[in-house]
């Protein structure tokens, strides 16, 4: 029997074929996208809470994610970071624990055309997209909250990590309100001191050693994050002076928000991390599929490294008593029993 006893062709019948064999074969399934996250330590409670929403947003986005955890070293970031790129991401978040040591992570990647995100700390690599609050602004907030409380006085500052640029930028903000007022003479600073990896213990001993050398006559301090405002409350506390001297931080952990409802920490800086892990999840998944992310609204630029990238910068609220219970509690950050614990119940608001 041949085709053309039907009248049919060769041609139509290849196509025929063809087409039966696509609607019979099962389609092959696109590869899931895999972000690799490379966070510097889960010790500290925002980061952990952070690789928690990253999983969240991830599995929203039906993509896979592969987190590490250098707990604080630096070189072991790096060694994940190869690990993470051997196994095949389509794309990185990197937590930096040291902005000039994680530039040679991104290099690693960007060698094997990986992109990279640097999450809420820079890497001194032009190929990352930086994606944070805007740290300078954040650290305006923390002194001009104090300064509100404490006008004139002696001042006494403490840094975050030196190996991070985040540290830096918050400087320079908390320098932005306090160096007119030390030029005019209103505020004496009587010391400045760094803690490596933001270390609570470290800005713990960094007071305690301030608050002996100057008899106590301190009248308000300046810290530059959640942890190392904990170090120095507990300072202050051990001398009956916590609620007495003002002091600040960032990032409203809980501990934080605790401090501020029973009036011994007086602001700290919301950095609502729901939305910067959202948004650089939703990064991350853009560049894996070739594009430029569409959230992209300014730059990081330092000129000291002669760095210039794409940044995505979120926005931040001051957070204290008086707004604590509608920014913390009412938008969802933490529960009002766990910010008030310490507080008598019947003080707590309500509404």
């Amino acid at each position: 029997m041949t085709f053309k006893r039907f009248g049919l062709g060769v041609g139509f019948v290849l196509v025929v074929l063809f087409l039966s064999m696509t609607i019979t074969m099962p389609a092959f399934a696109a590869q899931r996208v895999t972000i690799g996250v490379s966070i510097r330590s889960l010790s500290e409670e925002r980061w952990a809470r952070e690789r928690a929403l990253m999983a969240e947003k991830a599995e929203q986005l039906g993509v896979d994610v592969v987190f590490t955890d250098a707990n604080n070293d630096e070189f072991v970031q790096n060694s994940q970071i190869e690990n993470l790129i051997a196994r095949g991401v389509d794309a990185l978040i990197i937590i930096a624990r040291n902005s000039d040591v994680a530039a040679n992570g991104v290099a690693m990647a960007s060698s094997e055309g990986i992109p990279c995100i640097a999450y809420d700390v820079a890497i001194y690599h032009p190929d990352a997209i930086y994606i944070s609050f805007d740290s300078v602004r954040v650290g305006y907030e923390m002194a001009k909250a104090v300064v509100e409380q404490v006008p004139k006085g002696r001042y006494f500052w403490i840094g975050g990590s030196p190996t991070d640029d985040n540290a830096y930028l918050v400087r320079k903000g908390h320098f932005q309100v306090l160096q007119p007022l030390i030029d005019s003479g209103d505020i004496k600073l009587l010391g400045e001191q760094w803690c490596d990896a933001w270390s609570p213990e470290e800005a713990l001993k960094h007071v305690e050693n301030a608050l002996t050398a100057h008899a106590n006559q301190i009248d308000a301090i300046v810290c530059s994050n959640d942890g190392t405002a904990g170090g120095a409350v507990q300072a202050l506390k051990e001398q009956g002076l916590a609620g007495k001297v003002p002091t600040c931080g960032q990032d409203a952990d809980l501990v934080a928000c605790q401090r501020i409802a029973e009036g011994t920490q007086t602001v700290s800086i919301f950095k609502d991390v729901r939305v910067l892990a959202d948004a650089a999840m939703n990064a991350a998944v853009e560049l894996a599929q070739g594009k430029r992310p569409a959230t992209i609204n300014g730059k990081y630029v330092n000129a000291q490294k002669g760095i210039e990238q794409d940044a995505i910068f979120v926005e931040v609220v001051p957070v204290t008593k008086e707004n604590l219970y509608e920014v913390i509690v009412k938008g969802g950050f933490h529960k009002l029993e766990d910010v008030y614990r310490n507080i008598p119940r019947d003080q707590w608001p309500t509404g």
